[in-house]
């Protein structure tokens, strides 16, 4: 897993950036939880005042269909739900992560990530925790643009609101007009 980790101009807040690719296609389900428990491991050692992002290519559909998991995933989701996909919204579940560019709605061709042979699907998220998902403004595909062949461009939008300590005065103020001759 790849990680940057920034810290951002005033206020002395961080943000962690990560970047993952989960490019295990034909691998086990146990080597996929495996990568996952080593993704939930890096998580639990950020203190909970921090804020994640993680932009990945998890090679999991997660689908339209959001019942039970609308802690973690809006109802803006494409195709069909596979395994991997719902090992995706399990480990998010786990780590109190939400797929952002599940919860924006956008037209289909903003949401699909993946084009192939005339099928789109989602399989490229951007996952924050709960608690900052309002902090994102936007998520979507830029339609015509790809990564890779198949994969397309996944931009998003971060509005952090970082508290400014006030400035503390260190010496005492003279009261210049109180003083007597």
């Amino acid at each position: 897993m790849a990680g940057k980790q920034s810290e951002l101009i005033g206020g002395g807040c961080k943000l962690f950036y990560y970047g993952v690719d989960e490019r295990r296609n034909g691998c086990e389900l146990d080597e996929k939880e495996e990568f996952w428990s080593e993704v939930e491991e890096v998580i639990q050692n950020i203190p909970r005042e921090e804020r994640i992002v993680i932009r990945a290519n998890f090679n999991g559909h997660i689908g339209e269909e959001n019942n039970g998991d609308e802690d973690v995933m809006g109802k803006y989701g494409v195709g069909e739900k596979n395994a991997e996909g719902q090992l995706v919204v399990d480990c998010a579940k786990r780590m109190e992560m939400a797929l952002v560019n599940t919860y924006l709605k956008k037209r289909e061709e903003h949401r699909a990530t993946y084009m192939s042979e005339g099928r789109s699907t989602q399989v490229d998220f951007i996952l924050c925790r709960r608690c900052n998902l309002k902090e994102f403004s936007d998520c979507k595909v830029v339609p015509g643009e790809s990564v890779a062949r198949q994969h397309k461009v996944l931009v998003w939008n971060l509005s952090l609101k970082v508290k400014t300590r006030r400035k503390v005065r260190t010496e005492p103020k003279i009261k210049w007009w109180k003083l007597k001759d």
